[in-house]
């Protein structure tokens, strides 16, 4: 048991004498996002809903991220995180002469834009700010829309992440 100890304490101090730590911070850099709002982005997508999917992503990101708290008003905010939704393309992306479409392929893009409480602006670089993913196409209505919404998701959180990795670096440099 002792033997077990003496490992556990090695294994602590080596960790800490590497540069590791037990309690890291997600994200690309060291730097603590602190309290962060985000407003549902204007949808300009032409499609209903998709501006709650990338608001949820968005919130739930920050909430992941160690060191940011999510709040409610802009006034008690270290940074304002707004935007919108460029239009949502929607194209085959794989065809059968039998089938027809076998697969679907949905592109979001966003301009987004973090406003620091000291007055300073990022904004998403709208080539960074796009991100596609392909859904499977099926002849039920509601499974082809919970395909398309399944894609949408991981496309909301995968910016969400870009997007705050963004203020991330920005904040550090």
């Amino acid at each position: 048991m002792k033997n077990v100890t003496l490992a556990a304490v090695a294994l602590l101090l080596f960790a800490a004498g590497c540069g590791y730590t037990l309690i890291g911070r997600s994200g690309s850099g060291s730097h603590v996002l602190g309290r962060v709002v985000v407003h549902t982005p204007e949808n300009g997508s032409g499609h209903p809903g998709i501006d709650l999917v990338v608001a949820d992503a968005l919130r739930r990101e920050v909430m992941r991220r160690t060191g940011a708290q999510l709040v409610d008003d802009d006034a008690n905010a270290d940074w304002v995180v707004s935007g919108k939704i460029l239009p949502l393309l929607i194209q085959p992306a794989s065809l059968s002469p039998v089938v027809l479409t076998l697969e679907y392929q949905v592109s979001l893009g966003l301009e987004l834009s973090a406003r620091a409480r000291d007055g300073r602006e990022i904004k998403g670089d709208p080539r960074e700010m796009r991100e596609t993913e392909r859904f499977l196409s099926s002849g039920d209505v509601e499974a082809q829309r919970k395909n398309r919404g399944e894609a949408l998701q991981r496309v909301s959180r995968l910016l969400a992440a870009r997007f705050l990795d963004r203020i991330d670096e920005e904040q550090g440099g």
